[in-house]
């Protein structure tokens, strides 16, 4: 007899351990920890929204006949971690033997492989790309581009290929998908579920022991099995899907959704796996029902980015999350935390975050990301805010698309360039510049937008690293040509604002 160890994101009844177990004799081991729920200090309805996931399917496992051990966050005997319940449920059914899925975070890998019991790790199939494939793809490349990784998976699984062409003739429809939104009340928001009465159990659980953790428990409106996963894949694909990718870049201020799918928590939790969220897509598009671009958009978000960072993730190790190529380490602003800055955008995604445990993916990049980069935030103390407020945050998903993508602090290794931009980008791209108490248009002086000043301070600090850059002559080209005594007022404007932002004094 083998415990069967399931964690709170591989609710997956057909990958893993679980589709290796024996249903007759194993023991199936769930557990709420303190250890997991406060590694970081992660947002309520994260927790929340694990918690319940958890619990349903533990139900759902028993009604399917197998034996489960269940152990709630407030069970007397509760250890406090996977390690510990698993030595807990080990002495007392008499085994030494478990079966795991591996893990998805390098910490939880270590902590099974010190067990001093026999475990055996299976790997987790849910994946479109296996880790081997990866690795074979990745070997003797100099740079390892999700570009590149992205055509070698479409060929792979066949989305959206016409024989060995792709669909249309291009890989990639970016230049149909930069388009500004505009305020739509038509707009349907995302499918809500109503709190059944374990999620509502859950709730006042999590606002026991979480409630001094950022973010708001209520109004909860996850889905929390894998029926109400599914509805929400159904809703986006019909509702949404179609004009995904044409403002899939845009951003609007009383709008936080706008037609992105919020899928990622259920593919992170196991209830869709990225074949079935895939294959909707490319039926919707081969139905006439969805355009390329959104379906192509779409698709290499999951197929393309979602497998890259993965791949990235388990490729390079533990260390992957200590870097910090650029040497940044001013400390993280409290307006992170709380809200309080004059900058429209930041303090609009910073409450969104707060209120959904949710922002797309340019809001973190172009918004948050930008800013902590271009202000030489330490990439640690970002990376630790972005895994503690969103709901879809976990280590291996997380951490590439923050150290790399988002804040240059792999040097280099996912990004042939720093994701970076003055204030011109994010009013181009949004309706925050409107309202907001700086002007985007003001390039020094004290009403300047703070991405203005930052963004030629960046580049100017660290243009040893940079100059030599095909992706960033132009703008350096554009500096050089600026009148020295405009290029020192820049700078002097710049520094006057960090010195500001390291007293703590309001943005």
């Amino acid at each position: 007899m083998s415990l069967v160890l399931v964690l709170g994101d591989q609710l997956n009844r057909g990958a893993g351990a679980l589709a290796r177990a024996d249903r007759d004799r194993d023991l199936v081991v769930m557990a709420e920890v303190m250890d997991e729920a406060t590694y970081v200090r992660h947002h309520p309805k994260k927790i929340i929204l694990v918690l319940a996931a958890m619990r349903k399917f533990a139900e759902a496992l028993r009604a399917d006949g197998w034996r489960v051990a269940y152990t709630p966050l407030d069970d007397a005997d509760n250890a406090g971690s996977i390690a510990g319940e698993l030595l807990r449920r080990a002495e007392a059914e008499g085994t030494d033997r478990v079966l795991a899925t591996q893990p998805g975070e390098w910490r939880l890998r270590q902590a099974l492989a010190d067990l001093p019991l026999k475990v055996t790790v299976c790997p987790d199939d849910r994946f479109l790309c296996p880790p081997e494939v990866f690795a074979d793809w990745a070997e003797g490349r100099k740079v390892q581009r999700m570009e590149h990784f992205y055509r070698m998976m479409r060929k792979r699984s066949g989305y959206l290929m016409d024989g060995d062409d792709p669909a249309c003739g291009q890989w990639n429809f970016d230049h149909d998908n930069r388009k500004p939104a505009r305020d739509d009340l038509l707009r349907k928001p995302p499918r809500r579920h109503r709190p059944c009465a374990v999620t509502e159990a859950v709730i006042a659980l999590v606002k026991d022991r979480f409630g001094g953790h950022f973010g708001a428990t209520e109004p909860f409106w996850f889905a929390t099995d894998r029926q109400g996963a599914l509805e929400c894949l159904r809703d986006f694909v019909a509702h949404h899907l179609p004009e995904f990718g044409t403002y899939q870049d845009a951003m609007l201020a009383n709008d936080p959704f706008l037609h992105h799918a919020l899928l990622a928590p259920y593919l992170n939790l196991g209830l869709l796996t990225p074949a079935e969220v895939c294959d909707a897509a490319q039926a919707a598009y081969e139905a006439g029902d969805v355009p390329i671009n959104s379906a192509e958009g779409f698709i290499r978000q999951i197929l393309g980015w979602r497998e890259y960072v993965r791949g990235i993730y388990d490729l390079h190790g533990p260390g992957y999350a200590a870097q910090n190529a650029l040497g940044h380490d001013r400390d993280l602003p409290g307006f992170y935390w709380d809200g309080q800055t004059d900058m429209a955008c930041v303090k609009a995604v910073v409450e969104q975050t707060r209120e959904h445990a949710y922002a797309h993916h340019i809001q973190r990049l172009m918004v948050t990301g930008n800013f902590a980069l271009l202000a030489g935030i330490d990439p640690g103390q970002v990376h630790d805010w972005y895994l503690s407020v969103y709901a879809d945050a976990y280590e291996w998903v997380e951490a590439p698309n923050t150290l790399g993508m988002s804040q240059f602090a792999d040097g280099g290794t996912l990004g042939s360039k720093p994701y970076v931009s003055s204030g011109a980008y994010i009013d181009r791209m949004s309706d925050y510049c409107r309202g907001c108490a700086y002007k985007v248009k003001d390039k020094t002086g004290p009403d300047a937008c703070p991405f203005n000043l930052l963004y030629w301070h960046f580049l100017d600090r660290h243009r040893a690293r940079f100059d030599k850059n095909p992706r960033m002559a132009q703008m350096y080209r554009t500096w050089d040509r600026m009148d020295e005594g405009r290029r020192e007022t820049v700078l002097k404007d710049a520094r006057a604002l960090l010195t500001r932002l390291t007293k703590g004094q309001r943005m």
